[in-house]
């Protein structure tokens, strides 16, 4: 899924499945490394949208 087409809860959500795959030590060292590599790419889209958003509501806060 594209990450323009993702909603912050949608990126929660896999991150929770990334999180719970990694606990499991079910997963090869690679593909711990692709998990880990696609949770920080997702982290860093929620860290900007809640920004976005704090933004948005001070902003209006201010009007």
């Amino acid at each position: 899924m594209d990450k323009k087409e993702l909603t912050y809860e949608q990126a929660v959500a896999r991150l929770e499945e990334i999180v719970s795959a990694l606990e499991d030590n079910s997963v090869s060292l690679d593909k711990a490394l692709e998990l880990f590599e696609e949770g920080t790419k997702l982290t860093a889209f929620c860290t900007k949208l809640l920004n976005e958003a704090k933004q948005k509501i001070t902003e209006i806060e201010k009007d």
